[in-house]
């Protein structure tokens, strides 16, 4: 079952799903392509129905990134095209709760803590930085420098505490650690190109994944970098964003700037599904939590989408735990 909603007037950027509640999820959204007007949060309801928007929220400017909180079933941080990381509680039908405004340039990224520390979260921005963020605190709590450009991508690391990616215009993904803010563990080379995307294994500590303007998908090996465990290509544009599923060891999903979304199996090094169910560049992307094999994306067609695809609903696959 696939189930769509417009957005429209409003270009898709990113979508997450709820990690409280299985049938929730919010997606971001800008006007004129993210290039100037005002931003909507949509808070969406999948149901038998189709996709209802539940609450919908406007920023002055376009927004850019989604991220749940780990420790509040109603709170969730946007980053925006004014520099503004700004705070949400679904319930609070007037606006913003929080506005954080630290960044020079536009927000890109914003991701919550998955580990222990489930009251942080992060930023990365147009102006090369990623800053460090306590929900209870008013202004960050630490920036990490370095970057030489963009930092299109942060990830925590599901499984180490303080530890982090960051994906960069400057041909490298970084890895952190938050006791040791000054300098970056490790500096992957990973593309001969931007790199706009990450993230991490769910099922294996040191696997980390790139995404870049190359159109290539690169997993690495944090404990040996010299070379990638996988480098898989059939993206004829970048790669805009993926995502590891928590169900299928061997699925990582991603969106391009080719309209398409792909879901490739690491182990073989291939894409073993392509859909093509967008007209525009493919921004969004993530995984239901709840319900195996259950997908969404957005695009800059305007159109939010909730689907299984059939290789993820072939009971087959669910067993490659």
């Amino acid at each position: 079952m696939s189930l769509s909603l417009q957005t429209k007037g409003r270009h898709g950027y990113s979508v997450e799903f709820s990690p409280f509640f299985p049938t929730k999820l919010a997606c971001v959204t800008s006007q004129y392509y993210g290039i100037a007007g005002s931003g909507t949060l949509y808070i969406v309801e999948a149901g038998l129905g189709g996709l209802a928007p539940q609450t919908i929220f406007d920023w002055n400017d376009g927004l850019y990134d989604v991220t749940w909180a780990e420790n509040n079933e109603n709170v969730l941080i946007t980053g925006a095209g004014d520099g503004h990381v700004v705070m949400w509680d679904i319930n609070q039908k007037r606006g913003p709760i929080k506005a954080y405004k630290e960044h020079a340039k536009e927000v890109n990224s914003v991701h919550w803590s998955q580990t222990r520390q489930e009251h942080f979260f992060l930023s990365g921005s147009w102006d090369k930085s990623v800053k460090l963020w306590d929900i209870s605190r008013d202004q960050s709590l630490n920036t990490f420098t370095g970057h030489e450009a963009i930092v299109y991508c942060v990830r925590w690391s599901p499984h180490i505490p303080g530890s982090f990616a960051s994906a960069s215009g400057d041909h490298s993904v970084r890895l952190w650690d938050l006791r040791q803010p000054e300098a970056p563990q490790s500096v992957i080379p990973a593309h001969n190109s931007e790199i706009l995307t990450c993230d991490w294994s769910k099922y294996d500590q040191n696997l980390l994944f790139s995404g870049g303007v190359d159109g290539a998908i690169r997993g690495w090996d944090i404990r040996n970098l010299q070379s990638p465990v996988c480098d898989m290509r059939g993206h004829s544009l970048a790669v805009r964003r993926i995502k590891t599923s928590a169900f299928h060891r061997n699925i990582v999903a991603s969106v391009s700037y080719d309209f398409t979304t792909k879901l490739w199996d690491f182990t073989i090094n291939m894409a073993v599904e392509t859909l093509e169910h967008h007209t525009e560049f493919v921004y969004g992307l993530d995984f239901n939590l709840f319900q195996p094999g259950q997908m969404a994306d957005c695009s800059w067609d305007e159109l939010l989408r909730v689907y299984t695809p059939k290789t993820l609903s072939n009971p087959s696959m669910a067993l490659q735990h």
